[in-house]
């Protein structure tokens, strides 16, 4: 029969003994067998805005519909839209009508050239006759003067007339109209209002379900604002861990997941890869000088690092993006390792019956 003073030390020592064992066992499974409640599901949003600005006409789609890539979500009120692009086109066909235009007066101006240097030509040859009549003394200074004076300014007439063909062939550029520089900044000006009533009609550009729908006929909408969430089905769980816990941790290790949203479900899977850094270990460039971290803690808090883990089997209900998770690694094949882990990650999926 023991004394009450030996069953208090006696109680004393199991509870030292059990302290130490499972002090040891947390530091062996935080290495070999860890485990995280700070996972979550993830998947990528794509948030769906209009590339051009106006009213909404029509919506298509509702809160949680599933699309496709390519289907029509919404659409504006393409009225303007076409409006600026009759207006486009009939740019485009004036452009044309002044280059006809243009080379219509170029004709008309080589015609005129070939005229005005005839006439030049032939009064280059009355000067001519009249120099030799004037040595002669058979012609008067002032006839002579004014066979000069023609001559010179049919001359002028033929350098003013090339020089308006110049500039009327500078207008029309090149007569290919493939490359003709008018006409390209018309045909770029029709296509971009082409481009813009294209862009009326607001397309789903993955597959994914629709979230967080802001639409109703008739509200009007900014270019690039946002007004639907577009939920991608692809599934990327990510988990932090300790950075110690992943010391053993590769692409391809093992691990096991537990959702909150089902209970008592624990369901294979594998790591897939790791973040090579967090925010923590970015510093961004401000011109000043770093500041150290100051602590005065003796032991400070663990830094956690982010790892992406992929499922290897279905999960029945399809998971909204941000539900909650806990995922055990198995970062050691040993049978104990794998014992000890299961238990531990059945037990967790019994306790979110509860909490």
């Amino acid at each position: 029969m023991m004394s009450p003073e030996q069953k208090f030390a006696r109680w004393v020592r199991v509870s030292i003994a059990s302290f130490l064992l499972m002090f040891i066992y947390f530091i062996v499974a935080d290495i070999w067998i860890p485990l995280t409640p700070d996972s979550t599901v993830m998947r990528v949003v794509t948030p769906v805005s209009a590339r051009v600005s106006g009213y909404v006409s029509q919506v298509y789609v509702h809160n949680n519909s599933q699309v496709k890539k390519g289907d029509v979500l919404y659409e504006l009120d393409p009225t303007p839209f076409i409006n600026k692009v009759e207006a486009a086109q009939i740019a485009l066909e004036q452009a044309k009508l002044t280059n006809q235009q243009l080379d219509a007066q170029i004709a008309a101006q080589l015609a005129n050239l070939k005229t005005a240097q005839i006439t030049a030509r032939n009064n280059q040859a009355t000067f001519s006759r009249y120099q030799r009549l004037a040595t002669m003394q058979n012609v008067s200074q002032q006839d002579l003067d004014n066979v000069r004076t023609a001559w010179q300014n049919s001359q002028q007439a033929v350098s003013s007339l090339n020089a308006s063909i110049d500039n009327l062939r500078i207008q029309r550029g090149e007569r290919d109209d493939e490359r003709n520089v008018t006409l390209q900044k018309y045909r770029n000006a029709l296509e971009q209002a082409q481009l813009d009533l294209g862009w009326t009609k607001i397309r789903a550009e993955a597959d994914g379900t629709v979230s967080n729908l802001q639409l109703s006929p008739g509200l009007y909408t900014s270019a690039g604002t946002a007004l639907v969430a577009l939920v991608n089905h692809d599934t990327d769980i990510v988990a932090d861990f300790r950075e110690k816990s992943l010391r053993y941790t590769r692409p391809g290790t093992a691990a096991a997941v537990v959702f909150d949203a089902l209970p008592g479900k624990v369901f294979r899977a594998h790591v897939t890869s790791s973040d090579a850094g967090i925010l923590a270990g970015q510093q961004a460039v401000n011109g000043q000088l770093s500041q150290p971290d100051r602590s005065n803690r003796w032991v400070r808090d663990a830094q956690r690092m982010r790892i992406h883990v992929e499922l290897d089997e279905a999960v029945d209900a399809m998971l909204p993006t941000g539900s909650r998770a806990t995922v055990q690694l198995y970062n050691s094949d040993g049978v104990f390792a794998r014992f000890f882990s299961g238990l531990q990650i059945r037990l967790v999926s019994w306790l979110h019956y509860v909490y």
